[in-house]
């Protein structure tokens, strides 16, 4: 488990976390190592605060910040050189599932991220499909259809990498979605926020966890 935390809140974090097995995150990170990019996080500076993760890509920094392809591909290969483990994050809106383009659009994310990394950059990696029609609208997608979504990223990624799911997920329906055999982990968003209903979904990844041993 870890924790991805907003950049000015990393010192209580390390603080509160070091000792326990929890690890430490950040929510985004600068492509660039050194120079004046005020307002920049290096992941040399998240580094210092014990982080060992950070999102890339997360799917309001593609929308919001138009953060695009190319941008999040070398954030990624910049993590990766710092000693941080990317959770790179790949999913289509509404419009391209509409449009039957899902796979086509993971693909094309995931061939920009990943076609410059090593196989042993690979084995460094966290992948999150977090479907952005699925994220804070209460939609979400049926354990089918994130399965599917999740073979496709499967496919494209040679090692064993993880890949999480990040659309929504709640207690309600961790234990489903977790159980899907292409499914390891979930990336919380909303349901992080509300103590009882995190544990409860920990509790189902370890059971599902059980299940697939």
């Amino acid at each position: 488990m870890a924790i991805c935390a907003p950049h000015p809140f990393l010192m209580l974090c390390e603080a509160r976390l070091t000792g326990t097995a929890i690890k430490l995150g950040a929510q985004d990170m600068s492509e660039h190592s050194a120079g004046a990019h005020t307002g920049e996080v290096s992941a040399a500076m998240l580094k210092e605060f014990g982080c060992a993760y950070a999102l890339v890509g997360h799917s309001e920094r593609r929308t919001c910040h138009h953060e695009d392809d190319q941008t999040i591909a070398r954030k990624t290969r910049q993590a990766i050189q710092s000693g941080l483990t990317p959770i790179l994050c790949v999913g289509e809106t509404a419009e391209q599932r509409a449009s039957g383009s899902t796979e086509e659009v993971l693909t094309r994310q995931l061939r920009s991220a990943l076609q410059s990394l090593s196989p042993e950059d690979l084995s460094r990696l966290v992948i999150a499909y977090e479907p952005v029609w699925a994220i804070g609208t209460g939609l979400t997608a049926t354990p089918e259809m994130a399965q599917q979504a999740h073979a496709v990223i499967r496919e494209s990624v040679v090692q064993r990498t993880p890949i999480l799911y990040g659309g929504s997920m709640k207690p309600e329906n961790a234990l489903e979605l977790l159980s899907m055999p292409d499914i390891d982990g979930g990336l919380i968003g909303g349901a992080s926020l509300k103590a009882d209903d995190f544990i409860a979904i920990l509790r189902a990844g370890q059971t599902a966890a059980s299940m697939h041993q």
